[in-house]
């Protein structure tokens, strides 16, 4: 048996065992908030980005401002605010989407997940699209990674945040107290409770051999290690999808410098990769700054656990199926 069919073999008996144990879907007494042992935080300073956004090819300008304690992270488009929580997420292909009052901030997973790794509890994020019509605006996409938004958040530098009080405010972070899983087809998300923060992610692509089965766990030891193992993974795409997708409306403004593109038949068409496992750590990147929604208030956030990913089945819909499961789950970790 091939080490993908094996894969697949035991990701369907974990799947139907998860089934049938005591897995929670959702009870208020899944997670509890306790004290994190540090202050809320925000930015030092302003700092403002500008690029070209991978689904509809358009610019946009965003601009990361400090945010009192208490705020959370959030958006402010057309002089709207929309919450960066779980609330107002909206299912949408190859990426996560906010939507509140009529407008639109897609592909927002990649800016959240450096916020959420950095410690940046509270931020008001303004948005700005290229178009003063435009009732849908989408995050640039950079390099495809986390990046250029970690150096961004390092040249703004990070402050505790205080208050309208000017008071100090503890963090209280988010504890899983029983398993949790979302599953559709041989794709999956579990939590499971942990002393600390783990995730361990693989990713199966029988039909591209140059991907593959791979699997990357990973934990936050310190405050460089996103910034070191994960946010430099970029985001990447199976060649001969690139024209569904695009006749979906999709990858606009995708290239081969936003994007590591691999094709069945002749693998990487732009190496080098920064990991051999690059594609698994992108799925981090992107679970993190997912499961970043279910923060309030400058709290939350991405869980204290021990998460576990999997995703395979047919080329498009792993790279469709992703996102979805993530913030499903998300939704059964919020705490009303």
């Amino acid at each position: 048996m091939s080490l993908s069919a094996a894969v697949k073999a035991k990701n369907s008996t974990l799947i139907s065992l998860m089934r049938l144990s005591s897995f929670s879907s959702a009870t208020s007494s899944t997670v509890s908030l306790k004290p994190s042992g540090r202050l809320q935080q925000t930015l030092a300073a302003s700092v403002e980005v500008n690029g070209k956004a991978l689904h509809s090819g358009k610019l946009s300008t965003v601009k990361l401002l400090p945010a009192i304690a208490g705020a959370g992270r959030y958006f402010e488009f057309r002089s709207r605010s929309i919450p960066a929580s779980i609330e107002f997420a909206q299912e949408s292909p190859l990426c996560t989407t906010l939507l509140k009052d009529g407008l639109r901030i897609r592909t927002v997973e990649h800016l959240l997940s450096a916020l959420e790794a950095k410690g940046v509890d509270n931020c008001r994020i303004q948005i700005e699209s290229e178009s003063p019509d435009d009732r849908e605006v989408e995050v640039p996409i950079c390099d495809g990674s986390a990046k250029e938004w970690v150096d961004a958040i390092e040249e703004a530098g990070i402050n505790v945040a205080q208050n309208h009080g000017g008071e100090n405010v503890e963090k209280m972070v988010a504890h899983v107290n029983k398993p949790v899983y979302v599953c559709k087809n041989d794709s999956f998300v579990a939590v499971f409770p942990d002393l600390e923060t783990r995730i361990t992610c693989g990713i199966d692509f029988p039909q591209v051999p140059a991907i593959g089965c791979q699997w990357f766990s990973w934990k936050p030891e310190h405050d460089s290690s996103f910034a070191r193992d994960i946010a430099p993974s970029r985001t990447f795409c199976v060649y001969e999808e690139v024209e569904r997708m695009r006749e979906a409306g999709l990858v606009k403004g995708g290239s081969l410098d936003n994007a590591i593109v691999c094709s069945a038949e002749h693998g990487w068409m732009n190496p080098p990769l920064r990991f051999d496992n690059e594609a698994c750590r992108h799925k981090i990147l992107d679970l993190i700054g997912d499961l970043s929604l279910v923060a309030r208030g400058g709290n939350g956030g991405f869980p204290v656990a021990h998460i576990v990913a999997f995703k395979a089945s047919a080329i498009l819909y792993h790279l469709l199926a992703g996102h979805a499961l993530h913030t499903e789950l998300a939704r059964h970790l919020t705490i009303d």
